[in-house]
């Protein structure tokens, strides 16, 4: 096993556990900074599968803005003093969650090592076309850039400006936060 399967291992390994506890923990500040914890590994993972834009969007997005969001919500809400909320598990949930989670895990044998030369990826016609015309119809030396800024310009603009919006609208909540 190489290096970055380990510490991509390690990185879902900690999104899970952060998972669980987000579910778990019954301290609503304590459960939202798990999630946090949680979108942060996953957005790690997304660095190790090579895919930064993503990664970042996730950062961004994931662990900080919906965090931040998260937070506002609980300071600007009011619970009676001494309410306590009983929750009663749903097994059938749990079971349906189970099996489902454990179809995924049943899959992931069947998918090809990280940057494997034999992956449908690497050996499809659009993956050659790609590496083999991003330079001269771009100019872009990097074909993931050339990728990304060209042939998907308007979806990574698309992403862009939803990141931005996302980090617009965070910023107009705390500064409407300032002044109550």
């Amino acid at each position: 096993m190489s290096a970055e399967s380990i510490a991509l291992g390690l990185a879902l390994t900690f999104s899970v556990l952060a998972a669980v506890a987000s579910v778990l923990l019954r301290d609503v500040l304590n459960a939202i900074i798990a999630f946090a914890a949680f979108s942060f590994g996953i957005a790690i993972a997304w660095l190790f599968l090579a895919a930064p834009d993503v990664a970042l969007t996730e950062a961004a997005v994931g662990a900080g803005i919906t965090t931040v969001f998260f937070l506002v919500t609980i300071a600007r809400t009011v619970r009676p003093g001494g309410e306590r909320l009983t929750e009663r598990i749903e097994w059938r949930s749990v079971a349906v969650v189970a099996l489902f989670v454990g179809t995924l895990l049943a899959t992931v044998r069947s998918l090809p090592a990280v940057g494997s030369a034999d992956s449908p990826v690497a050996t499809s016609r659009i993956t050659e076309y790609y590496l083999q015309n991003a330079y001269p119809e771009t100019g872009v030396e990097n074909a993931v850039t050339a990728v990304l800024a060209a042939y998907r310009g308007f979806d990574t603009l698309g992403e862009a400006t939803v990141v931005i919006a996302a980090g617009v609208a965070v910023l107009l909540v705390l500064r409407q936060e300032a002044y109550v």
